[in-house]
């Protein structure tokens, strides 16, 4: 079962509904109805958004109208979606959805008071008008996220990295939270390349994005800056954090083993550090960590070099 925290509320577009002939007063939407007109009208409502969060979300709010519910989880882990709306209740009914064969995750109603025969049948109908919908909500989302991850090292690309620094600057600014990034650069790369081949430089690639994430805090993110660059974003991570972070990433790499045609590869990286300054610009973090970086290969490479 999931726990329950509390009830996310969603602004839909208001043209798409007014096209399907609701004025979106909110009042009156949640006028209680028959079941074949709550199913005729999720329908149409469903069909208004692409993300899973709101279809849930208006899907949740919509069914109080024929049965009473405290709160809704649902959870997907190959999709990573988890979402909780409403509060905590001890009695529940969990459903495993599925659409022509294909898993869609898990739906659970809670709410305080035990659940009728009746009602189950009337969610269970419902259910059905939520399928189609849900399973267009989540190829889309699964297709955005490819569209963010390198496919190689399966790190976030450059377009996501653009994205989330965007969102890091403005959280730091606004909640005056240090933020700090990493700029790596795995060395001798071209040499792997001329030696073993590009696939192998590629399967190096591969190992040494796997151990970045394996090393890093879940709150860290790890972005494929070039092609063997690699930037990590911390929030709320001081410098000096930052530099410890660092080192244990610089250690790891050097601890990992790879064999080509029988010889080790021995991997080493550079890594520069900066942490956000008051009222910096992200072009000026990003120079900072990368000049830092290149003063770690100048200085004989497989060490972190902490910008000033």
């Amino acid at each position: 079962m999931i726990s329950h925290s509390q009830t996310n509320t969603i602004d839909f577009d208001a043209a798409k509904l007014q096209r399907l002939g609701f004025t979106g007063n909110r009042t009156q939407s949640l006028r209680p109805v028959s079941l074949a007109q709550l199913r005729q009208q999720l329908t149409l409502q469903l069909q208004t958004s692409l993300e899973a969060e709101r279809i849930l979300s208006l899907f949740f709010r919509e069914v109080q109208r024929l049965v009473p519910l405290g709160a809704l989880s649902y959870q997907l882990a190959a999709s990573d979606l988890r979402l909780e709306m409403g509060v905590r209740a001890s009695h529940s009914a969990c459903y495993r959805l599925s659409h022509e064969g294909e898993y869609l995750g898990e739906l659970t109603f809670r709410r305080s008071v035990r659940f009728s025969e009746e009602e189950l049948a009337q969610l269970e109908s419902l259910l059905a008008s939520l399928l189609f919908p849900l399973r267009n909500a989540l190829l889309y989302r699964n297709a955005m996220r490819s569209a963010l991850r390198d496919p190689l090292t399966e790190t976030g690309n450059r377009l996501a990295m653009d994205q989330v620094l965007q969102r890091e600057v403005d959280l730091a600014e606004r909640n005056q939270q240090p933020l700090s990034l990493l700029m790596l650069d795995l060395d001798h790369f071209k040499r792997i390349n001329d030696s073993f081949g590009h696939s192998t430089g590629d399967e190096v690639l591969k190992a040494l994005a796997a151990t970045l994430k394996a090393q890093l805090r879940n709150i860290d993110m790890v972005f494929r800056f070039g092609g063997e660059e690699f930037l990590v974003v911390m929030s709320n991570t001081s410098s000096e954090a930052a530099a410890m972070i660092g080192e244990r990433l610089r250690r790891a790499v050097m601890e990992l083993q790879c064999l080509a045609q029988g010889r080790a590869i021995e991997l080493s990286v550079s890594l520069g550090c900066a942490t956000l300054h008051a009222g910096e610009s992200i072009r000026s973090i990003m120079h900072r960590a990368d000049c830092a970086m290149y003063a770690a290969k100048g200085d004989g490479r497989n060490r972190l070099v902490v910008a000033s």
